[in-house]
């Protein structure tokens, strides 16, 4: 007797057409990574303090995948270590926005810290703001294979109850057939992450999303990624820092003793 061996023993893997890719790199706009690293400045300008701070990236509808602004939200709690991001807040901010804007990411300051990387706390905020900016970007990047086991074909009223309760699946027509194949489309999207410091560095990260919409498997997934810097010409001026600095002394609030349970996360 001979064994067939694993690779034999293996599933085809499904076939699957790609319609589309998603981003392979962060790519943001000169106007919005100036704004970011002045954020950085002004929170110690006005608070006298280096703290944790957050924002959400801003894109266009037509171009989500490039970021060219940076929003600047009430940020629940700014600690030296540690900031923390809710679901019903980035909703809410949302909801601020023009229409034509919606948020594909986020990014945050790790200040002085010598921690130039993502924390665990981070990777949580990741996937938070993942799981809002999936619903606004969203797009059919493929049509993937949906493996049927066992298929019953069927007629139009020219079956029985017991034809009806046979096979994996059932595919009834107007005319009769003897085999098929089912595609669903899968939807894709994306969350931008980067982190920041006070002197300059950055770190950046993909996490993507995807769903299928019959079988409604999900994967996410992260890379490592590089930063594009695209120039569109605009400039950060005189009077949108005056505003900025109003915008960090009413949304960040640095909280000098964090309650026991944050500094066991931290």
């Amino acid at each position: 007797m001979r064994f067939k061996t694993l690779k034999q023993l293996q599933r085809r893997k499904p076939y699957e057409v790609r319609l589309c890719n998603l981003p392979e790199v962060v790519t943001i706009d000169s106007y919005a990574k100036e704004k970011a690293y002045r954020i950085n400045e002004l929170v110690y300008e006005v608070h006298g303090e280096i703290v944790e701070w957050y924002g959400f990236t801003l894109a266009t509808k037509s171009e989500p995948r490039i970021i060219t602004d940076i929003g600047l939200p009430r940020n629940e709690e700014n600690l030296q270590q540690h900031t923390s991001i809710a679901p019903e807040m980035i909703a809410r901010y949302q909801e601020t926005l023009p229409g034509h804007l919606v948020i594909n990411g986020w990014i945050h300051s790790h200040g002085d810290l010598e921690f130039r990387r993502f924390s665990e706390t981070d990777n949580e905020n990741n996937i938070t703001v993942l799981e809002f900016a999936y619903t606004s970007i969203k797009k059919q990047i493929a049509k993937k294979e949906v493996k049927i086991k066992q298929w019953s074909f069927l007629v139009e009223n020219e079956y029985s109850d017991e034809d009806f309760r046979s096979g994996n699946a059932c595919l009834i027509t107007d005319v009769p057939i003897t085999s098929a194949r089912l595609f669903e489309t899968v939807y894709g999207g994306f969350c931008f992450c980067l982190v920041i410091g006070n002197d300059g560095w950055h770190e950046q990260q993909i996490y993507y999303k995807k769903r299928g919409i019959l079988t409604g498997e999900s994967f996410v997934d992260k890379k490592e990624a590089e930063l594009k810097i695209v120039d569109s010409g605009r400039k950060l001026s005189n009077a949108e820092i005056s505003a900025l600095e109003k915008k960090v002394r009413e949304n960040i609030h640095p909280v000098t003793a964090p309650p026991p349970e944050r500094l066991e996360r931290m």
